[in-house]
């Protein structure tokens, strides 16, 4: 008879995780920080173990993975489906491709042009909240955290009208494929999503082709560097790349901060009172609860990290979740929310080195707005039922996010007001009472939000 395994000490497959893995973490930075899991990979959670991983300038080709065991495990998983090769983005590319494919699309992401948005953005914001307001009680990822991030990168790209439901189905499923997954069934999934992604894709880059603007995607298809340009397959997978980081990301950003300041009364009454300190506001919420909880690399040669011999060829998961409430770097208090914590912007939540997020920028920028303008315009928020998260392991956060903004109290005592006032009589000096000749009254509540 067979003994059976111990449960390994990293197991993203426990029930729970995706909705806490925080504790996992924990016991696996005071009795592993350099783990090696038994499927083969390696996993690192101390942050001076990830910081330096991140801007070792390892690879990230999984062509360069020689673990037999890993290897063998991804083929079994993958099964007749037939992995990507003709469609590699940035993301999955070392220096020189790296370096060109970059440098052909940052110029929409330098932070003049990002500032540059902030008037928009606010727009986007304010129609939001406003269309919010009419209720009392909404789901904050589908009334601000989705469509946000989502409307800013297409509006950035130039896309025409398309199924925003059916794409945001269709991305979900995707970024799936950038954490362990132990089902073939989803691997056929992402397959599937994967290709319907790419032909939706193809179909905007074409459209755009004959409806040129001043736009990301028409940059994308005339960009140039040194006589190089984008090649069709490149083409599709940066701009597939843009779409899903350009708004997966920050809507876990924007919901999973909002949700932290909920459950930290004392932290979003300090942002409501200083909408100044949005920004630093967002650092703190990056790092208490990172919109992506793991980056790889893998290792060219021999790595030696504390105690562990890692050889070449082994693929290396830097757990930026874990670095993130590192009390070795953060303190002990690493597990709360401070939003004048002085060195917050060390996280690693958009990685480091030469693979940091290329729309760092324009994600904080969307964060701050949000957060500073839902904070100011609904003093009465508050959680309003059970929080759904999405159950990823990776690009993690809430699914759903119910909250009551507290406006049906304010719309009854503005009715009350209002009646009042209208009632109102004054005594004058004849026999009996007249009402008071019609004046204007300041709307309840329009300074809410901080504007004249």
């Amino acid at each position: 008879m067979s003994q059976a395994l111990p449960p390994p000490a990293f197991d993203p497959f426990a029930p729970g995780f995706t909705d806490n893995p925080y504790p996992q973490y924990a016991a696996l930075r005071a009795g592993a920080p350099v783990y090696h899991h038994p499927t083969g990979f390696w996993l690192l959670t101390r942050y001076r173990d990830v910081s330096w991983l991140l801007r070792s300038g390892l690879s990230v080709e999984d062509g360069n993975i020689t673990d037999r065991q890993l290897l063998e495990l991804r083929e079994l998983m993958r099964g007749d489906q037939v992995p990507r090769t003709d469609r590699v983005s940035m993301l999955d590319r070392d220096p020189p491709d790296h370096t060109r494919l970059r440098r052909l699309v940052s110029k929409a992401f330098t932070p003049r042009a990002v500032q540059a948005l902030r008037p928009r953005i606010t727009e986007l914001v304010d129609s939001m909240l406003d269309a919010a307001g009419r209720q009392d009680r909404v789901e904050l990822v589908d009334a601000l955290a989705f469509p946000l991030p989502f409307a800013v990168i297409a509006e950035m790209l130039g896309t025409p009208p398309a199924d925003h439901e059916r794409i945001r189905r269709l991305t979900g499923t995707v970024v799936r494929s950038l954490e362990p997954v132990n089902d073939p069934a989803l691997v056929a999934a992402i397959a599937d999503a994967d290709a319907e992604l790419a032909r939706i894709a193809a179909e905007m880059i074409a459209w755009k082709r004959a409806n040129p603007a001043d736009d990301l995607l028409t940059a994308l298809i005339n960009a140039e560097d040194d006589g190089d340009v984008l090649d069709d397959d490149e083409l599709i997978a940066q701009t597939l790349l843009l779409y899903i980081a350009g708004h997966e990301t920050t809507v876990n950003l924007i919901a999973g901060g909002t949700l932290a300041l909920l459950r930290h009364p004392a932290q979003l009454a300090r942002l409501r009172s200083d909408p100044g300190l949005a920004g630093q506001a967002v650092e703190e919420l990056l790092r208490y609860d990172s919109p992506v909880q793991a980056s790889r690399r893998i290792t060219v040669e021999p790595v030696r990290l504390r105690d562990a011999a890692i050889p070449a060829g082994s693929f290396v998961m830097a757990s930026l979740g874990s670095a993130n409430r590192d009390e070795e770097f953060w303190g002990p208090d690493a597990a709360e929310v401070r939003l004048d914590r002085e060195n917050a912007r060390q996280h690693v939540s958009f990685g480091a080195g030469p693979h940091h997020c290329l729309g760092a920028s324009l994600a904080r920028l969307e964060a701050a707005v949000a957060l500073a303008r839902l904070a100011g315009r609904f003093p009465g928020l508050a959680l309003d039922g059970e929080v759904t998260w999405n159950g990823r392991i990776n690009l993690r956060g809430p699914a759903r996010l119910p909250v009551s903004l507290g406006t049906l109290g304010r719309r009854s005592q503005a009715g009350r007001d209002q009646r009042a006032r209208r009632h109102q009589r004054v005594r004058p000096t004849g026999a009996g009472r007249r009402r008071i000749p019609g004046r204007t009254h300041r709307r309840p509540g329009c300074q809410a939000d901080g504007q004249a």
